[in-house]
C-alpha cells in the first residue's frame, strides 16, 4: 500500500514564497473606477467614478498610495469639491486592497455619527467589494456606529470625534483621515491634532490624510499644514498659447463685471488672451501639479484646490457669490473659505478709538437720530450685576449700519424698576431725518449671564420683538444658530426659552466690525456710521478687544479675544447683540423689493393730517406725558452712569 504524505520541504518553500512575494500595488484610482458608483442623491453626475470629471484627483490619489514615500497628504480646498469622495476612496480602498487599522477623525462625535450613517454605511452596503468584507451585522460589537471591522479580522475603521480625548488614545493606526481639520478644537487633553498624529507614530510608513476647508488666519490648522508641505498648485495651459499658469482668484476678480457676471473669465498672464469657462474641461485635463516647496515632497505633500477647476460650480455662480458677499466681512469670509478655499486673514486689531472719535465729530447726523439710509432698527442689550446697558443701531442696504444711541439703565435685570424701564425702551421711538419716529424692529438681550432672570423679562414680550442671545466659544460656529433644547436638571422638562434663544459667532462679528470701522467712504458696502455726541468712553469700549495668540501648557497655540482688564467692553458687546437682532430680522438677505417697501414707509415725510376735535383736545396732554417719563428715567440713568456717560437732557 502506498501512503502519500506532504512534502515538508515544498510546503516550507511555498510559505516562504508567499511571505516574500511583494504585496500587490495599491492603486486607488483604479479601485475607484472599478468600485465607486454615485447615486443621483450623492452627485449631479450619477454613475461610475469618472476620472475625466475629476482629473485633478489623480495625483492626489497617487500621493496616498504606499508607492509615494510621503507620510502626510494635506488638501486645502473649497467646500463641496469632492473632498469626502477622496477620503472615502482612501479609507475603503485601503480596507479592500491593503487592509489594516484606520482612524477616521471628525471635529465632533456627532459629526462622526452623522458621517457613519449617511456616508460610510451606504458605501459599505452598495459596493460589492466591501459588502462581503463588512456584512453590516452586529457581531459582538464588531459592527457598531463608530467601529467597523472586516469579517476576517484583518482590519477595522475606528471613527472618532476630535472633541473626545478618550477616542484618540490607546490605539495605533497605519492610516488616518483627519477630516474638517480647521474645525477641530482643543479637548480635555489638549491639542487633538497632536493626539491623532501620535496614533501613527509606531508605523514608519503610515499615511495621514488631512483635509479641510480653511477658516481664519492666524490659527487655521489646514493652512498651517499646507504651508508646511510641498504647496502644490494645479497649473493649466492657456488654450491659446499653451503657457502653464494657476487660475488665481485675483485674476478672476479683475475680470468680473457686476452688470454681467456671466462674462466672468481669466486672462492669460503670457499672451493676454481670454480664458473662458468653456475652456475649463480641456485645460484642467492637461493640468500639472507643481510644488512651491519641492523639498517637502518626500515627507509631506500638500495640495490646494478651489471651485474654479470643478464642474460642480460655474464661474458665473462664483462671480455672483462674490458680488453678493462683497463689502461685508462676515460674508467675504464665508466666500473665501468655501468658494476660494483660502483662509480669511483676521482683523484682530481694532482701529484706534481716537480715529473713530474724530471721524464722528465730522458726522452729518447727531446722537439720538436715525440718518438717511437707516431703515431697520435694532437694540442690543447687555446685563451686568448693577446695570443694563443698551445700544441702538440702524441698518441699511449693502450691509451699512449707523450707530444711533447708547444708554445705561441702573439696577439688576431682576429688579422690577429695571424691567419696567426695559419695557419702555422696547417701545421707545427715535426720529429719522424725515421726521418719522421709529421703534425697534427687534431687540436681542444677552442671556449668557442671569439666564433665568433675563427669561423672566423676555417672555413678557413677543418672540418677534425680543430674543435672547449668547456668544459661542468656537470660531467655527455658525453666524447664528438656535440653542439646542435645554432641559431643567431637576424636572427634566424642556426649558421654554430654548425656542427663542440663539448663539452667535462673536469672533466673526468682531472681525467684521473692525474691518468695517476702518472704512471712511459712506457709500462703501459695510460702512459704519458714527454720530456726533458720543463720549470718548463709548469708542474705547467699542474697540476694547483684540485677537491674540495664547500658548497652552501643552505647547499648542490658540487664538482668543481679550481686553484690557481695566477697560469695559459693553459698547462692543451691545453692538454684537444689535447685529444679531438685525441678522435674525433678516437684513442680510432682504430682497430689494422689501428694502424698497421699508424705504417707502419710513423715508417719506409723514402726511400733515388734519386733527379732529379729540386729537386737538388730548394730544398736548399725551405729548407732555412722554417727556416727563423720559426725564424720570434719565435722572436715574445719569446717577449710575455719570462717570461714564453724559446723558442728553
Amino acid at each position: 500500500m502506498i501512503v502519500n504524505t506532504a512534502n515538508a520541504e515544498r510546503l516550507a518553500r511555498d510559505v516562504l514564497a508567499e511571505v516574500l512575494e511583494p504585496p500587490p500595488d495599491v492603486d486607488y484610482l483604479d479601485w475607484a473606477e472599478r468600485n465607486v458608483v454615485f447615486s443621483k442623491r450623492e452627485s449631479p453626475f450619477p454613475g461610475p467614478y469618472n476620472r475625466d470629471m475629476f482629473p485633478y484627483f489623480d495625483e492626489i490619489l497617487r500621493a496616498l498610495s504606499p508607492a509615494d514615500p510621503c507620510r502626510v497628504v494635506t488638501i486645502i480646498k473649497s467646500a463641496q469639491l469632492g473632498g469626502t469622495v477622496l477620503a472615502n476612496i482612501f479609507t475603503l480602498g485601503s480596507m479592500d486592497m491593503d487592509p489594516g487599522d484606520i482612524l477616521y477623525v471628525h471635529p465632533t462625535e456627532s459629526n462622526a455619527q452623522r458621517w457613519s450613517k449617511m456616508k460610510l454605511a451606504p458605501m459599505l452596503r452598495n459596493t460589492p467589494a466591501l459588502a462581503r468584507l463588512f456584512p453590516m451585522r452586529n457581531r459582538d460589537g464588531l459592527d457598531s456606529l463608530l467601529y467597523k471591522e472586516r469579517v476576517d479580522g484583518r482590519g477595522a475603521i475606528q471613527i472618532s470625534g476630535a472633541n473626545s480625548a478618550a477616542s484618540l488614545s490607546q490605539v495605533s493606526m497605519t492610516r488616518q483621515v483627519q477630516d474638517d481639520l480647521s474645525k477641530w478644537e482643543n479637548n480635555s487633553a489638549g491639542d487633538p491634532e497632536t493626539q491623532a498624529d501620535s496614533r501613527s507614530r509606531a508605523y514608519e510608513f503610515a499615511k495621514i490624510l488631512k483635509i479641510s476647508t480653511p477658516l481664519v488666519m492666524p490659527g487655521c490648522r489646514i493652512t498651517k499644514n499646507f504651508e508646511e508641505g510641498s504647496q502644490e498648485h494645479l497649473h493649466v495651459p492657456c488654450p491659446h498659447c499653451g503657457h502653464y499658469q494657476t487660475l488665481e482668484w485675483e485674476n478672476l476678480l479683475a475680470n468680473i463685471d457686476e452688470e454681467k457676471p456671466e462674462d466672468a473669465h481669466f486672462t492669460c498672464g503670457e499672451c493676454g488672451a481670454t480664458i473662458e469657462e468653456h475652456h475649463r474641461r480641456s485645460i484642467v485635463r492637461l493640468g500639472e501639479w507643481r510644488a512651491q516647496n519641492p523639498k517637502a515632497k518626500r515627507h509631506h505633500r500638500s495640495f490646494s484646490l478651489w471651485s474654479v477647476v470643478s464642474a460642480l460650480q460655474s464661474w458665473e455662480r462664483i462671480a455672483r457669490e462674490w458680488i453678493g458677499a462683497r463689502g461685508d466681512p462676515a460674508s467675504e469670509q464665508t466666500f473665501l473659505n468655501d468658494t476660494v478655499g483660502r483662509a480669511y486673514v483676521a482683523a484682530g486689531e481694532s482701529p484706534p478709538w481716537e480715529m473713530l472719535r474724530d471721524r464722528a465729530a465730522q458726522s452729518d447726523y447727531s446722537r439720538g437720530r436715525i440718518p438717511q439710509g437707516g431703515l431697520v432698527f435694532t437694540l442690543g442689550i447687555d446685563c451686568q450685576g448693577d446695570r443694563v446697558e443698551w445700544q441702538a443701531v440702524a441698518w441699511g442696504r449693502d450691509f451699512r449700519r449707523f450707530v444711533v444711541d447708547y444708554g445705561v439703565i441702573p439696577g439688576h435685570i431682576s429688579d422690577k424698576t429695571c424691567q419696567e424701564r426695559l419695557d419702555a425702551l422696547t417701545k421707545q421711538t427715535w426720529p429719522n431725518v424725515h421726521g418719522r419716529r421709529i421703534a425697534p424692529d427687534r431687540c436681542a438681550i444677552d442671556g449668557n449671564a442671569y439666564t433665568e432672570e433675563v427669561w423672566d423679562w423676555a417672555k413678557r414680550h413677543p418672540a418677534g420683538v425680543v430674543v435672547m442671545v449668547r456668544g459661542a466659544n468656537s470660531e467655527s460656529a455658525p453666524l447664528t444658530q438656535r440653542v439646542k433644547k435645554e432641559r431643567n436638571h431637576r424636572t427634566g422638562k424642556t426649558i421654554r426659552y430654548s425656542r427663542r434663544f440663539y448663539t452667535f459667532n462673536s469672533s466673526v462679528l468682531k472681525m467684521a466690525l473692525y474691518r468695517n470701522l476702518a472704512k471712511t467712504d459712506p457709500l462703501e458696502r459695510g460702512f459704519v456710521g458714527l454720530p456726533k455726541g458720543m463720549d470718548d468712553e463709548y469708542y474705547r469700549q467699542l474697540t476694547a478687544e483684540r485677537r491674540v495668540p495664547k500658548r497652552r501648557k501643552d505647547g499648542f497655540t490658540e487664538y482668543k479675544w481679550e481686553k484690557d482688564p481695566a477697560q469695559a467692553n459693553e459698547g462692543l458687546d451691545t453692538m454684537n447683540q444689535a447685529e444679531v437682532a438685525a441678522i435674525l430680522y433678516g437684513v442680510r438677505g432682504l430682497p430689494d423689493a422689501i428694502w424698497d417697501r421699508i424705504e417707502a414707509e419710513r423715508e417719506t415725510p409723514p402726511p400733515a393730517a388734519q386733527m379732529d376735535f379729540e386729537d386737538g383736545l388730548f394730544a398736548p396732554a399725551a405729548q407732555a406725558a412722554v417727556p416727563a417719563a423720559r426725564k424720570t428715567a434719565t435722572k436715574a440713568d445719569t446717577a449710575v452712569g455719570k462717570n461714564r456717560w453724559k446723558k442728553r437732557q
